[in-house]
């Protein structure tokens, strides 16, 4: 078979595929050649669909499992994020308990706290270097709002049976001596999260497991999902089972346009920094961090001391459209850069040497899941809102677990089977969705500007995402 001719450049998607290593190879892997039949075929080569090809092999090395990727490995958010390999869920302890009791929601948690060392176990028996360091996540309090809030947060996690070696609070001088950001009146810290190279990682994954006899296949465009079938421009993949992994880029199967929204992120990275700057700030362990503004933002050292900064507020497009032009935003991206400057001044005129940023998927209810019906062959996962890069590893396992009908306790979490509700159909879902990316900036500069909490735009994004 012959490589076919690349579609797009890895090395202008995002800082994270352009850094890595020169003999890296960027090869593009063959495309589906004609028909052909598997045991598994899994739609989307990305952190997802990896991680189940993974684990099918771990536990039935025989199995034939094809992966079918438009691009290539990686190229989605596996490839594009902001490296937090956190314990974070986008769904409340409320919804999860609502179906599967209190027990049940703490279960979910307690095992994505685990699913950070499962990742870091993984790596290192398989020799990826990802540049993981577990610092843990700094939630920075720089308001007397945001002090109050993540004051709740800790209170609501004791209410769950969540203990100080889980989430605790920083004074100020314990959080400025970690990260020496500007206003800091203190910080939330949990232990539950490193910092990565995702490309490292997406990239580590894909050669091992076709180490492990995984085919993928790359440049190969999935015309339609049906069961036990996958039908594709240049030929179809029959298989018992048929693996929907394609999160943020789900909209452009036929059938999903409203099954969960593409809401962009976007990113920046400086030049390397100084020395000297990490002298005033601290930052030895590579937290990864945030404040509690309502506007969502996160950044990470990197190992070789750049930092890798992010945030929301880019539009959402109608029809759930996704477009290369749409992965820089200068507004966005400016304001994101300044932010930083205004954290931390040492930075001082250090450049940006990248913008990037990509679609992440948001169902309806907030709530990722993982499903499985025996009946159709059809499994998926998906819907992190922008927390997949542990999650997706959960995800992975447990769809090998139910695809080989393992009865452990990873197939009774609450997110299994869950079925979140569709979108609204246009124009209401540009109008909701817009209005919801709105909300959090007149929010903050509230809050910035009367040092008191907002009320009334948070209770309607509260409303809208569900806590």
């Amino acid at each position: 078979m012959r490589s076919v001719e690349r579609m797009t450049d890895p090395r202008r998607v995002s800082f994270w595929l352009d850094s890595l290593p020169a003999d890296h190879s960027f090869v593009q892997r063959p495309s589906l050649p004609g028909d052909v039949t598997a045991d598994v075929a899994i739609v989307g080569a990305g952190y997802t669909g990896l991680w189940t090809a993974y684990y099918l092999k771990q536990i039935e090395p025989g199995l034939r499992i094809v992966m079918l990727e438009a691009e290539f490995a990686g190229f989605g958010a596996s490839g594009r994020n902001g490296g937090w390999l956190s314990a974070l869920l986008p769904m409340s302890f409320e919804k999860m308990a609502a179906q599967h009791g209190r027990q049940g929601a703490v279960a979910m948690q307690r095992t994505m706290h685990d699913a950070v060392d499962e990742v870091a176990r993984v790596t290192e028996k398989e020799g990826i270097d990802c540049h993981l360091a577990k610092g843990g996540y700094l939630n920075l309090a720089r308001n007397k709002p945001q002090v109050d809030r993540v004051d709740e947060l800790l209170k609501y996690y004791r209410s769950w049976g969540f203990g100080e070696d889980d989430y605790r609070w920083l004074p100020k001088d314990e959080a400025s001596a970690r990260l020496n950001a500007t206003k800091l009146l203190g910080a939330g810290y949990t232990p539950h999260c490193a910092a990565i190279h995702p490309a490292r990682l997406v990239r580590g994954l894909a050669q091992t497991v076709e180490q492990a006899g995984v085919t993928i296949y790359e440049g190969t465009r999935v015309l339609e999902l049906e069961n036990r079938k996958v039908r594709c421009e240049t030929g179809s993949v029959s298989a018992d089972v048929v693996v929907r992994a394609t999160e943020g880029f789900t909209a452009r199967l036929p059938g999903h346009r409203r099954t969960v929204a593409p809401i962009y992120s976007l990113m920046i990275a400086t030049e390397p920094l100084p020395e000297s700057f990490f002298d005033e700030i601290g930052w030895a362990q590579r937290e990864t961090f945030n404040d509690d503004r309502r506007l969502i933002i996160y950044g990470q050292r990197t190992a070789d001391n750049r930092i890798a900064f992010g945030g929301r507020g880019a539009p959402y497009h109608f029809g759930s459209a996704i477009k290369p032009e749409f992965d820089r935003h200068t507004e966005v991206q400016d304001s994101l850069r300044v932010l930083l400057g205004e954290m931390f001044p040492a930075l001082g005129d250090a450049k940006v040497t990248h913008r990037w940023g990509g679609p992440i998927g948001a169902p309806r209810d907030w709530f990722c899941s993982v499903e499985y019906d025996e009946a159709t062959g059809h499994a998926s996962a998906g819907g992190y809102v922008g927390d997949g890069v542990t999650t997706t590893n959960l995800a992975g396992r447990t769809l090998a677990d139910l695809i080989t009908h393992r009865d452990t306790d990873l197939v009774s979490l609450p997110w299994v089977n869950h079925h979140s509700r569709k979108w609204e159909p246009e124009p209401l879902r540009w109008l909701g969705i817009n209005t919801m990316l709105r909300l959090p900036v007149g929010a903050d500069r509230y809050e910035e500007r009367t040092d008191r909490t907002e009320k009334w735009r948070s209770k309607i994004l509260e409303h809208f995402i569900g806590h």
